[in-house]
C-alpha cells in the first residue's frame, strides 16, 4: 500500500485513519526522531487557524473543489478569487515545507508571486561537530566521533562519549584546549570541573585541562550556553570577546556574543550572575533569573550595561533546542542566523525586501526548503555555490 505521509497525517487530524494506515503511520514515527518531531509540530498546533492552514496545504485541490460544490466560487477560476485562494494556499504550504509555524506578511497583499520550482543544488542543515585544538597546538576534527579516546594530556584523558567531549582524570600539569564550531556545526562538551557547555555555530571556548588556583576562567566567542557546577571556593568566570566578564558560582545562563551583532547578551535562567564591562570593571550588574544584560559593542557608543526584565527564554534557547525563532528579529538578523547555520554567505543587494518574517522553524530543514519558502514569500534571490544574494 503506497500512501503519502502528508495524507496519513491529514487523515489522522481528521480521525479517519484505517487500521492499516494507522500501522503505517506508527511505523513511520518509529523510523527516526526527526519524523516524531515533525509529527509533534503538527499534532500540537493549538490554533485552529494554524491547523486549517496545514490541512489546506495538503488538500488544496480538494479544498478548491469543495468550494465549487458549495457555490462559494464558480467552477471557472475567476482571476481575482482564484489568486486570493491560491495565495492563501501558498502561505499554508510554507508551513509544510518548513515543518514549523513560520509565516510572513507584506505591506502590499497583492505582491505574493508564484515561482516555478527550479532545481537547486541543496545545502544540508548544520550538524553536530567541532574542532578541538589541544595544548600542543594540534587539531582534531570531532565531526565523526561518537565514542572514542582523543588524546592524553598530562594525565587527563580527552574522550568523546555519545557525541560529547569530556575530560577524565586528574592532571599533573595545566594546558589549554579550545573547542571551536565552524559555521554549520554545533557541539556539546563537559569541562574538567563537570560544567556542561553547548556551542552554537561559529563559536568557541578556551579552557584549561584542569582548573587550579582560586577561580575557573574560560574565554568564549559566538554563542554559548552554560550549566555551571557550583563551587563556592572557585567562582566560574567567563571572558566574552575580551569585552565582557560574567562571574557565577553555579547557574544556567546563555551568552550571545557574535561579532556582527549589536550587543553582547547574557541571559540568566537559574541562579545569579554578575556581568561587568571589561573596559570599566566598576560597571557591573547582578542578574536574577529571567533577566538579560545587554552590553553595546558599537565603538561609537559609550560602554554600558542595560538590563532587560522578563527576557524571552524560549527565544534565547531556541538554537539549543533545534529551532530558529524569528519573532521580533529584523530581516538582516535572520539572514545572519542562516549564514552561520548553513555555512553560506548572504549578500543583500540594493536594499532590504519589503517583508517581515516571524515564527519558528526547525533547524533540521535543508537550505532548499528555506529557499522554497522564499519563493512563496516573493523574496527574490540568486544562489551561486554557497553565496546567496537577496535581490530587490
Amino acid at each position: 500500500m503506497s500512501v503519502n505521509i502528508d495524507e496519513l497525517v491529514y487523515k489522522y487530524l481528521q480521525g479517519h485513519l484505517t487500521p492499516e494506515e494507522k500501522h503505517l503511520l506508527d511505523s513511520w514515527l518509529q523510523a527516526s526522531p526527526e519524523n516524531r518531531l515533525w509529527f509533534e509540530e503538527w499534532k500540537n498546533a493549538t490554533r485552529m487557524e494554524e491547523k486549517m492552514r496545514r490541512m489546506a496545504a495538503i488538500d488544496r485541490e480538494k479544498g478548491w473543489q469543495r468550494m465549487v460544490n458549495k457555490g462559494v466560487v464558480k467552477g471557472e477560476r475567476q482571476p481575482e478569487k482564484v489568486v486570493r485562494w491560491r495565495r492563501w494556499m501558498a502561505a499554508a504550504s510554507v508551513l509544510i515545507l518548513l515543518m514549523a509555524g513560520i509565516y510572513f506578511w507584506n505591506n502590499s497583499t497583492t505582491q505574493v508571486a508564484f515561482v516555478v520550482d527550479a532545481p537547486i543544488k541543496d545545502i544540508p542543515a548544520g550538524k553536530n561537530g567541532a574542532i578541538l585544538t589541544l595544548a600542543d597546538g594540534s587539531q582534531v576534527s570531532l565531526d565523526t566521533f561518537k565514542n572514542a579516546t582523543i588524546a592524553l594530556q598530562g594525565g587527563i584523558r580527552v574522550k568523546v562519549v555519545n557525541g560529547s567531549l569530556v575530560y577524565e582524570g586528574k592532571g599533573d600539569m595545566m594546558g589549554y584546549n579550545t573547542t571551536t564550531t565552524p559555521k554549520g556545526r554545533q557541539f556539546q562538551l563537559i569541562l574538567p570541573d563537570g560544567t556542561q557547555v553547548w556551542l552554537n555555530a561559529a563559536s568557541s571556548i578556551r579552557y584549561p585541562t584542569t582548573f587550579t588556583g582560586n577561580k575557573r576562567l574560560v574565554e568564549v566567542t559566538g554563542e554559548v550556553y552554560f550549566e555551571v557546577v557550583k563551587d563556592s571556593e572557585k567562582p566560574f568566570l567567563v571572558n566574552v570577546n575580551r569585552k565582557t566578564e560574567v562571574e557565577v558560582l553555579g547557574t544556567h545562563f546563555n551568552v550571545n556574543a557574535y561579532e556582527n551583532e549589536n550587543s553582547i547578551n547574557t541571559t540568566l535562567l537559574e541562579g545569579s550572575v554578575a556581568v561587568a564591562v571589561s573596559a570599566n570593571i566598576h560597571q557591573k550588574k547582578i542578574l536574577q533569573p529571567g533577566q538579560q544584560a545587554q552590553v553595546q559593542v558599537d565603538q561609537q557608543a559609550q560602554p554600558g550595561i542595560t538590563v532587560v526584565n522578563n527576557a524571552d527564554i524560549e527565544k534565547v534557547l531556541a538554537w539549543k533546542n533545534g529551532l530558529f525563532d524569528f519573532n521580533g528579529l529584523t530581516f538582516e538578523e535572520i539572514m545572519r542566523q542562516l549564514e552561520r547555520w548553513y555555512d553560506i554567505e548572504i549578500d543583500i543587494d540594493n536594499g532590504l525586501p519589503d517583508i517581515q518574517l516571524a515564527g519558528t522553524m526547525s533547524k533540521q530543514v535543508s537550505l532548499e526548503r528555506v529557499l522554497r519558502f522564499f519563493d512563496k514569500a516573493d523574496i527574490h534571490y540568486r544562489l551561486e555555490g554557497r553565496k546567496l544574494t537577496i535581490l530587490p
